[in-house]
């Protein structure tokens, strides 16, 4: 006489459902015995509800509309995240300490960084010592080191979806938050090449910045594939580059041992901002501003055609020698016939102290005014 098979029991079914495992290793089941036609699923009631997401709506008409706020228009917004990246010794944890130490002393880089009052930023590093680097080169960049904090590593290593990351912007009320390099706080088990695991932790961080309004910069380097998109240089999966904002290039400048450039390669948020550059000398950091170059010529290793600065200048000093003034239009041609843009050339009339002056409805520029070299 065959043994009549039992139908399976709430827990077993629980345990196929939800894929936890039995107690009992004696009972073995198929998914199709499961759901069979001959089982009663009366003691059931309420198991797929446990599995189930409530569904929730929000109507658009119930969000209120808001400008995206700026910490430095428009390369690093408050509440989103921005990648700063680049070769090694190319300058990106430069830029990102004279930024943090700008913020802590309440001024900025250039007109574009407003504000109002000092800042705190919380600065996380794990390839430099703290007392013999990190405060020494913010000490240099004249930084109010009781604005700036470190999360204290000692005990036990931070990653990027550490609670204390959290609890650190609540306690300082940090306004920019910095990770250098994003590749040292991946946490153990992480894998920044495998796109889900990247694209989690990323929305975690995303999520964090959104909630405290806070600016927060992860610096990566670049691997050495020579020759792709920038998008594709950073180390690990595209989708950090995908959650990002804003991601800023920071490269040497070709012919300018002591140039870098700041690019900005992609920007979901504005219009891309103008290229900038800054200067390392015996003297320190020295911010040069609107800087004529692409990501193209920095990432591969191409001179600029011509430092544009410089030839707008050389313009107006050429200029000077045979016209006391010129009318502002006829320059900014001549100009854009050599390939220097408005702004460039707004920004040598600035250095050279030439001054704008109306005279019967036109502009002109007083080019006898310019300053001697």
């Amino acid at each position: 006489m065959l043994e009549q098979k039992k139908a399976p029991t709430a827990a077993t079914v629980r345990a196929v459902i939800t894929g936890k495992p039995l107690l009992s290793v004696f009972h073995k089941i198929s998914i199709a015995e499961v759901f069979s036609s001959d089982n009663d699923f009366s003691e059931m009631e309420g198991i797929m509800e446990e599995t189930k997401t409530e569904l929730q709506m929000i109507k658009m008409s119930e969000i209120q509309s808001q400008e995206v706020s700026w910490l430095w228009f428009p390369f690093i917004p408050y509440g989103k995240l921005t990648i700063v990246q680049g070769d090694p010794g190319d300058g990106k944890t430069t830029l990102v300490l004279n930024i943090a130490a700008k913020l802590s002393t309440g001024e900025g880089l250039d007109s574009e960084m407003k504000l109002a009052e000092p800042l705190n930023v919380i600065y996380q590093t794990a390839e430099d010592g703290l007392a013999d680097t990190v405060k020494p080169r913010l000490e240099l960049a004249g930084a109010d080191c009781e604005n700036i904090s470190v999360i204290d590593e000692s005990i036990k290593s931070l990653s990027m979806i550490d609670e204390r990351l959290e609890e650190a912007i609540i306690r300082t009320k940090a306004k920019m938050l910095i990770l250098d390099p994003i590749q040292a706080y991946l946490g153990g088990g992480m894998d920044m090449n495998r796109a889900n695991e990247a694209r989690d932790m990323t929305k975690k961080l995303a999520a964090l910045a959104e909630k405290y309004q806070c600016a927060i910069v992860l610096v990566g380097h670049m691997n050495k594939a020579a020759g792709n998109k920038a998008a594709y240089r950073g180390m690990g999966s595209i989708d950090f580059f995908a959650v990002a904002r804003s991601v800023l290039l920071v490269g040497r400048v070709e012919g300018e041992a002591n140039i870098r450039a700041v690019v900005q390669i992609k920007n979901n948020l504005a219009a891309f901002g103008h290229p900038k550059a800054f200067e390392l000398s015996e003297g320190g950091f020295q911010w040069l501003g609107d800087y004529d170059i692409t990501a193209d010529e920095v990432l591969g290793g191409i001179a600029p055609k011509a430092n544009k600065m410089e030839q707008a200048k050389r313009l107006l000093r050429e200029l000077a020698e045979t016209n006391n003034a010129m009318q502002s239009n006829e320059i900014v041609n001549m100009a854009d016939e050599q390939g220097i843009s408005k702004r460039t050339l707004e920004n040598a009339k600035k250095e050279l102290g030439v001054r704008a002056k109306r005279i019967n409805n036109s502009w002109y520029w007083e080019l006898d005014k310019i300053r001697p070299e």
